[in-house]
Parts: structure tokens; C-alpha cells; sequence
């Protein structure tokens, strides 16, 4: 195993982890508001209420600093699927995950500071940043403004349509997350991804 240049920088480590540290307090403090006999460790529903929000609009702050950085450093490019990341390049990256990997067979892409995603890495966070986390991000303003917007809300459907979507939301994210911490752990050996988005550096695999 050979070590890279840095892979990761300084701001995109601490932005990942403060998007990490935020989307899991808002799991939790989404559970303590559904569930406040099971999630008490927040005093009370009121409490759970105000830190969701709180945490929410700085997660929401973050992630624009985020696409700022991607935009003005020019390094969006790394989020953006080419054609081929929707056929063959997919299809080599799935064939790894579901079977190739169990194989022990090599990853077909070879990380370098110029290519940091796969192509389903790509699809994903696509997806996640430009649909999921919007689609959260309204849903959770008009259940917040609830009664600021009563004549909006009841347009909508009224809490009984606004409160399942923001919790489908919510399940969306967490089957993200469970898959993200399993896929961190499948590089070159255990801990070899997560020690990457910590110091920055990631070990490739020898040829």
C-alpha cells in the first residue's frame, strides 16, 4: 500500500464532520420529538423542538458554506457525473460493491486528488444535495412556520401531509447514513477511509 498527496483538505475535513456531527444531532433530536418517553435525554419535547431547529439552520449554513467553497475553489467538478458515470461506470462500481468486493477484487477507480468520488458516489450526493436536502430543508421551514403560514400549511395538506414527508425525509437520511459508515469501511484495509478524512491522507492499494 502506497500513501497519496492529501486527499482531503483542511476545510473539506472539518466541513464533512460538522455535516456529520450535524445530521446525526438531528436524528436524534428528531427521535426525542417523536418518541420523547423513549428519547428523554433532552429534558423534554420543547427542548428537542428548539435544538432540532437550532442545529437544523446551522447544518443549513454549513452546507452553503460548503457549495461556496466547491464554487469559488473550483472543485465542484468533482460532484458531477459524466455520462458514463450513469452506465458503465456504474454498473463497474455496483458489480464491485454487491460482488468484487467479497472477491477481493481490486476498486475500479483509483483515487487521486483530481477523482475523489465514484460514479455512485456521485449519483448519490447529486441527489442528496440537490433534492433530499432541499426537499428537508422546505418541509422542515413550513412545519416550523406552521402557525406563521396557517392559510400556506392548510394549501399543503396541513401538518398530517408535511410531518410524514419531513420524517420520510428523515428515514432517507438515516438509510444514507448507515450506508456511508458501511462503506467507510471497506477501503484498503478497516479504518484506512476514515483515517483519510481525518489527516487528509488516503492509502491507494498497491497494483
Amino acid at each position: 500500500m502506497t500513501s497519496t498527496p492529501v486527499l482531503y483538505s483542511l476545510h473539506e475535513r472539518i466541513w464533512h464532520w460538522l455535516q456529520a456531527a450535524g445530521i446525526g444531532f438531528l436524528i436524534l433530536t428528531g427521535f426525542a420529538i417523536h418518541y420523547p418517553d423513549r428519547f428523554g435525554v433532552l429534558g423534554s419535547m420543547a427542548n428537542a423542538v428548539r435544538w432540532h431547529t437550532w442545529i437544523g439552520v446551522a447544518l443549513v449554513v454549513n452546507a452553503f458554506l460548503g457549495i461556496f467553497y466547491h464554487a469559488t475553489a473550483e472543485k465542484y467538478h468533482h460532484f458531477l457525473p459524466r455520462m458514463d458515470d450513469f452506465t458503465d461506470a456504474a454498473i463497474r462500481q455496483a458489480h464491485f460493491y454487491f460482488y468484487g468486493i467479497f472477491q477481493g477484487e481490486k476498486h475500479p477507480l483509483e483515487t487521486d486528488p483530481r477523482r475523489k468520488l465514484n460514479s455512485l458516489q456521485k449519483i448519490t450526493y447529486l441527489l442528496l444535495l440537490n433534492v433530499l436536502l432541499p426537499f428537508q430543508i422546505v418541509t422542515g421551514v413550513l412545519l416550523w412556520g406552521a402557525d406563521l403560514w396557517p392559510i400556506l400549511i392548510a394549501r399543503l395538506g396541513g401538518l398530517w401531509v408535511l410531518a410524514p414527508l419531513h420524517t420520510l425525509g428523515s428515514y432517507l437520511f438515516l438509510a444514507f447514513l448507515v450506508g456511508h459508515l458501511y462503506l467507510a469501511t471497506t477501503g484498503p484495509t478497516l479504518g484506512s477511509l476514515l483515517r483519510a478524512m481525518i489527516t487528509g491522507y488516503h492509502t491507494q492499494e498497491e497494483p
